[in-house]
């Protein structure tokens, strides 16, 4: 039997969980409400000075603020799915991939607390994309899709408790162009980060990612509201959050911090003191175990942390937090994966690239879907990037290269002294040991559970999982989409024809 099937079966014969003695006499409900492609540190409680999240901010200042909260893959199927299972990525087979079948052997934290009684529901954006229908399952695994939260609170029964998904689609692409600066937000307010070019129509793009998340924000508050009118806010444990980072180069779809490191706030006054500040690291595999836990049950087969004996003091260990991906999107000729694994601490980040001779943003030109290098979402900070190849200045960072280019096999970076992850000190004889020490840690890990690459880092699994759609299988021209965008500020002369974007390396 093939060692992935074996490990299948084992999770398999102890997934079913276990009630309690003396079950919980008042179970809480759960509101998850979580975004789509938002990076720390964008929301105002972490300091960033542009973007408004008054729901985000206050739900900090009545629970618990994380500053270490990563998703255990920067890609939206695997890490929704291990939202709901509470296990890593490469523990959920064709789980781990974009775009891909829904694992059903599995319990989630939903089925369990279906099977105890609770209402479940969601809309919008659950698990996914990808299929769940061909794993037999009737609806999407994040609970029944309903119009909203009003209807799905309108059809509960009186005194039973509910686990509840709102899934936005918001920060996700595509954006309206200047939707945040007609809102008032400035250009010379944003912070660039360090792998992007440091211009206007970049800071015009993140202000359009900026307004999406406001609009995250306010709709997360009228959830919150509803709740405050039903009676049940401080009954309900209240999570806010986003499946991975920010959809441009270098953040989403990879293991930087700006794809993984995540805005997190949990509300329960019942387990979570107000103003609570948590710096230790989680995983959102975490997430599960936390809530069968609060209902009172036991699920033997995850493998994250209950957070609650952490919020209530309790040392645990989290020094540390391993991060993954697989096959995003299919961009690479014969449907291939690009596997990374690494492991980050409060110093460094240490990334293993198992096949380093394959494009890690997709192929050059178009596969089979979103065109080149499709692995990164298409905006006008891609196509400005883009136009850059063979332009760096001396120095001044390689931003082609950062996004585009293929990488060595390991990467080590400072994250103190190096925030965007810039340079690559795994060549470097200073850091041996630590490498040494990171790789072995990262080694571990890997097989303690269960991965596939711990013994054979080449596997071809992922890359043989089916991918599901076919979608925007040409190339683009980015020269045109630089050509045609503009700035269009509210007010001034610029307010009707815009404001081109110039060239950025003359």
């Amino acid at each position: 039997m093939p060692a992935f099937s074996i490990l299948v079966l084992l999770f398999t014969l102890f997934s079913n969980p276990q009630k309690p003695e003396v079950p919980q006499a008042n179970q809480p409900n759960i509101l998850f409400l979580i975004a789509d492609d938002w990076s720390f540190p964008h929301a105002g409680v972490y300091g960033d000075p542009v973007v408004r999240t008054p729901t985000f901010d206050r739900l900090a200042a009545e629970g618990a603020l994380f500053t270490n909260a990563y998703t255990a893959s920067p890609s939206c199927s695997p890490s929704r799915a291990a939202v709901l299972f509470g296990r890593y990525p490469h523990q959920n087979g064709d789980g781990g991939n974009l775009w891909s079948e829904f694992p059903a052997q599995y319990p989630t934290y939903v089925s369990l607390l279906e099977e105890d009684g609770y209402f479940t529901g969601s809309t919008r954006k659950g698990w996914g994309p990808g299929d769940y229908e061909v794993s037999g399952l009737s609806h999407n695994p994040a609970g029944k899709t309903y119009q909203d939260f009003k209807t799905f609170l309108a059809q509960k029964p009186k005194d039973q408790p509910f686990t509840f998904w709102f899934g936005s689609t918001d920060p996700h692409r595509e954006y309206v162009p200047n939707t945040g600066i007609q809102t008032g937000m400035a250009l010379e307010d944003v912070q660039v980060p360090g792998f992007f070019p440091d211009v206007e129509c970049v800071r015009n793009d993140i202000l359009d990612y900026y307004f999406e998340i406001e609009r995250f924000d306010r709709e997360s508050g009228q959830l919150i509201k509803m709740l405050e009118e039903a009676g049940e806010l401080d009954n309900t444990i209240i999570v806010m959050t986003s499946d991975n980072g920010m959809p441009f180069p270098r953040a989403k779809a990879n293991l930087y911090d700006y794809g993984t490191r995540m805005p997190l706030v949990i509300r329960w006054p019942e387990k979570v003191k107000a103003g609570t500040v948590i710096d230790d690291f989680v995983n959102f595999i975490d997430f599960a175990p936390s809530f069968i836990e609060a209902a009172g049950l036991k699920a033997e087969t995850m493998s994250g942390q209950s957070l609650w004996p952490l919020l209530a003091g309790e040392k645990q260990d989290r020094d540390q937090v391993y991060l993954e991906r697989e096959r995003h999107a299919n961009v690479r000729k014969g449907n291939l994966s690009y596997p990374m694994r690494a492991v980050r601490d409060h110093q460094y980040l240490y990334i293993r690239n198992m096949m380093p001779e394959r494009n890690p943003a997709g192929d050059p030109s178009v596969h089979q879907s979103v065109g080149q290098y499709g692995d990164i979402d298409n905006s006008i900070t891609k196509y400005l990037i883009m136009s850059l190849e063979e332009k760096s200045k001396v120095g001044s960072p390689d931003y082609f290269k950062l996004a585009f280019d293929k990488r060595p096999e390991e990467e080590l970076y400072d994250v103190i002294n190096d925030p965007y992850q810039l340079h690559n000190l795994a060549g470097d004889k200073t850091y041996a040991t630590v490498k040494d020490q990171m790789r072995k840690n990262l080694q571990s890990w890997m097989t303690e559970t269960g991965d596939l690459r711990a013994s054979d880092p080449r596997s071809l699994y992922w890359d043989e999982v089916r991918y599901t759609p076919n979608y925007q299988m040409k190339d683009f021209d980015y020269q045109k989409g630089i050509e045609d965008y503009r700035i269009k500020p509210p007010f001034g002369k610029y307010a009707k024809e815009g404001i081109p974007c110039l060239d950025i390396n003359p």
